[in-house]
């Protein structure tokens, strides 16, 4: 009995070209799967009536990235100071930071501005609790407990001059029903 005859495929004869094909796409393969990845198996667990509910502690968000709402022409706007903390009770930190522009010269004011991550995750400016324009100089900034504490330098009057701030003061913000409120400051003091 006699078979027809069967043309010769191209793909039947092995030729370097394959090889390289094929070493390509396994290649591609390992390196697709070492980006897509399961979660995390974990076993579940009954809750005890004690137990917390774990939270991701994320990282607080970075004075660096942010555009401050600062004129501070030629010069950049300088983070002289940063503390971070949950101020909101979210779960999440936000961080204050003491800011001012980066004069040659003299001792410019500082603006202190809450952070918070926005929706696309980049972090944002939501509150002013100290505007430039009031002249402080900011030597202490810290969160404790969820309140925002400052000690700054101020001038007990419009005559003195710039370069000499004359009375020191602390100050202490906390949420509350969204938004931040001071409390009644210590008395000021001569510096």
């Amino acid at each position: 009995m006699q078979h027809p005859a069967v043309p010769e495929l191209a793909h039947t004869r092995t030729r370097p070209i394959h090889w390289v094909a094929t070493a390509t796409a396994v290649a591609a393969v390992v390196a697709l799967s070492s980006v897509l990845q399961p979660d995390a198996a974990t076993a579940a667990q009954a809750a005890s009536p004690k137990a917390e509910p774990s939270r991701t502690q994320a990282a607080p968000p970075d004075p660096a990235s942010v555009t401050f709402p600062l004129d501070c022409g030629p010069v950049k706007a300088l983070v002289q100071k940063k503390a971070s903390g949950d101020l909101d009770g979210d779960g999440r930190p936000e961080t204050v930071a003491a800011v001012h522009c980066d004069a040659p010269m003299g001792t410019p004011p500082d603006g202190v501005y809450v952070l918070t991550p926005g929706s696309d995750g980049e972090p944002r400016v939501v509150a002013t609790l100290i505007d430039p324009e009031e002249r402080r100089t900011v030597t202490d900034l810290s969160v404790t407990d969820g309140a925002v504490l400052a000690t700054y330098l101020g001038y007990s009057s419009a005559d003195v001059p710039s370069c000499c701030p004359d009375v020191e003061e602390d100050a202490k913000w906390r949420w509350n029903n969204g938004a931040f409120v001071r409390s009644a400051p210590s008395k000021a003091h001569a510096v």
